[in-house]
């Protein structure tokens, strides 16, 4: 065979090869960069969700939970935990009722996950676990519910207790879950979503196919499918509360969609949105938008300048407004001591931590999420305490339904 023949079917075959295993693809977004640190507890554990064994059901100040590796990301799902690694693996525990820790053995303590790939971000729900791989593959666990039970994973009906593949067509950079639902923001600027529509989480489903997906069935739902919005849009970045999602442009528009019955979404109206809408009220020539997190009913937003602010409803104290504080349609300023670095939020708490590495929480305290050592509610940011946080910077928050995690680290290593 002529060279030149040989060289023109060695790149074919080298074309071919490309799209059966694609090259690994190192998949970078900011919400990645945590340092490594250790994991505290606290709040509420009686499904396990606290990871400390079956002799501690609740924690009224942070814990150190004992794992075999540094950690750089914790997520708290609606009763149970997830941690990643800095090796890249994955660790779980809490309520395993439908799948959400990805394993079988004890669930009162972490255990690993198995997945053949890198992890470098994780997400969770109520009873779902996501995974994003260093190649840019998305993993999935556990199931999706709506009001009337369970809708399935990938599949109608179907759950799953191991890891399985989503099916998409281009590498994945973030992953965002909100309840029942997951926001996937592919590298190239397209935005996917999946699970329950019912409240218009989706941004992708007219209302009159909500439920269950009308004569598409279930699949509707649970495939992975691009979210569009009136003219084109490039995503640079997503973020999930229970029942709605907020996604950025490139442009710096924020598009939400979801449930915005206490205005969290920052709409004129309290009518739920099935399509995305563009929120002006976060269009200040002055203010860049860099965090979004939203519980129940309620969101909290960072900007670049460290400033925190909250909108939605107010009752038990989540938008840490003061006391008497009603309902805000507009982000409205929460008084910090300090600039923060990050914001999340659980069902009806909300937490900021600051550059200087403490944490703040509001909200309602019955589940003793707040770290107070009370039930009281919190109508103002408190300043977290304990002994496991002496002397130790804050790295990250998440909160659940009834639970909190922080990643930390010794001052010593700042």
């Amino acid at each position: 065979m002529p060279a030149a023949k040989k060289a023109a079917k060695r790149k074919t075959e080298d074309v071919l090869q490309d799209k059966i295993e694609p090259k690994k693809l190192k998949v970078f977004h900011r919400s990645h960069r945590n340092e490594a640190g250790m994991v505290l507890v606290l709040g509420q554990g009686d499904v396990g969700q606290l990871g400390l064994g079956e002799d501690i059901m609740q924690r009224k100040k942070p814990a150190l939970l004992s794992l075999p590796e540094k950690i750089v990301q914790v997520i708290a799902g609606g009763m149970h935990t997830v941690c990643l690694s800095e090796s890249g693996h994955v660790y779980t525990f809490g309520c395993n009722d439908e799948g959400a820790l990805g394993r079988t053995g004890p669930e009162m303590v972490p255990e690993k996950v198995a997945l053949d790939e890198k992890v470098i971000q994780v997400s969770a729900g109520d009873s779902h676990t996501v995974a994003l791989t260093d190649s840019g593959s998305v993993y999935i666990w556990g199931s999706f519910r709506d009001n009337n039970g369970v809708i399935g994973l990938l599949e109608p009906m179907n759950t799953s207790r191991t890891p399985i593949k989503v099916p998409l067509l281009e590498p994945v950079m973030k992953i965002a879950s909100g309840n029942d639902h997951v926001a996937l923001l592919a590298l190239e600027g397209n935005l996917y979503t999946m699970g329950t529509a019912e409240q218009g989480q989706l941004g992708r489903v007219p209302e009159c196919f909500a439920d269950r997906g009308g004569r598409k069935g279930l699949e509707r739902l649970l495939v992975p499918q691009i979210v569009k919005v009136k003219g084109k849009a490039h995503f640079i970045d997503t973020f999930c509360g229970a029942y709605f999602t907020f996604a950025v442009t490139k442009e710096g528009h924020v598009y939400g969609f979801g449930l915005s019955n206490y205005y969290q979404l920052g709409t004129k109206s309290p009518k739920t949105c099935f399509t995305p809408v563009k929120l002006t009220c976060f269009k200040n020539s002055t203010t860049s938008w860099v965090e979004f997190s939203g519980g129940q009913h309620h969101t909290i937003c960072l900007d670049a300048e460290g400033q925190v602010y909250g909108l939605g409803r107010a009752d038990y104290g989540r938008l840490g407004l003061g006391p008497g504080a009603g309902e805000k349609s507009e982000p409205t300023r929460v008084t910090l001591a300090e600039p923060a670095k990050g914001v999340t939020c659980g069902a009806s708490v909300s937490y900021a931590v600051t550059r200087e590495g403490s944490v703040y929480a509001w909200g309602m305290g019955t589940n003793l999420q707040l770290g107070t050592g009370e039930e009281d509610d919190e109508w103002s940011p408190a300043k977290m305490t304990g002994q496991q946080l002496e002397n130790r910077v804050v790295l990250m928050a998440s909160s659940g339904g009834q639970h909190t995690v922080l990643l930390v680290k010794d001052k010593q290593e700042s």
